[in-house]
């Protein structure tokens, strides 16, 4: 072999080695803008919103919110003084708000305070077709049983407009009363069934006479929803 040959040969060597020595380079080398002497790297991520204080059914937040939407039926009764069995049909909207945190931690009655303001309206359709429209304050009360049926009961004292009078009721004004007890039951994490038995007393309170009184047990069904997380 030449000199030249050799010189040539050489090169070639030479020249492949600095090309494979480049390449590795760039295989091992960290993509542009990045520190190659960092390790990976951990992103905090926020744990999601939820309407429950600790988990699911164990008690509301605070903060947290309602609206109601709900439909029942009145089944009257001639008793308590009254004459007359008033069948009744109504429709609710009501908004509430939690009074505070969970209660009675680590006791069966553990649960949340919930005041409500309940706009409802509707009529009598037996024994003679009659209207009605109400606003109620209501103070409820919701049991934390760790699932998603939430039971509670409920105590409501307001104001009605009615067209139904004699014999049992006299006049347009009338206050009424709305004791119950029902059951939330959780389809999503803010939106629940919501069924109600609820009894209803409607009278003026001897401000006209006569002041019989209307008595009815109303069943509700509807739906409500949970928000301000």
């Amino acid at each position: 072999m030449t000199k030249s040959q050799k010189f040539g040969s050489c090169f070639l060597t030479v020249w492949a080695a600095t090309l494979a020595s480049s390449h590795s380079a760039e295989l091992l080398s960290p993509p542009p803008g990045e520190n190659s002497t960092a390790g990976p790297t951990l992103e905090y991520q926020k744990p999601a919103a939820t309407i429950w204080q600790e988990g699911v059914g164990e008690g509301f937040r605070s903060t947290v919110q309602t609206f109601s939407v709900e439909a029942g039926v009145g089944v009257g009764m001639a008793a308590f003084g009254s004459e007359q069995a008033h069948d009744l049909a109504l429709t609710s909207l009501s908004y509430g708000h939690m009074w505070g945190p969970v209660l009675g931690k680590g006791h069966w009655y553990r649960g949340n305070f919930e005041y409500r303001l309940e706009l409802f309206g509707g009529a009598q359709y037996s024994p003679s077709s009659e209207w009605l429209v109400g606003l109620t304050p209501h103070l409820r009360y919701n049991f934390a049983t760790g699932t998603r049926w939430i039971p509670f009961f409920d105590a409501g004292a307001g104001v009605t407009a009615t067209g139904i009078a004699h014999p049992d009721l006299d006049g347009t004004f009338e206050f009424n009363l709305q004791p119950g007890i029902g059951m939330h039951w959780f389809v999503r994490d803010n939106l629940a069934l919501t069924g109600e038995v609820k009894y209803l007393h409607m009278s003026c309170a001897g401000i006209d006479k006569p002041n019989l009184g209307l008595n009815d047990v109303i069943g509700w069904i509807g739906l409500t929803w949970f928000f301000g997380k």
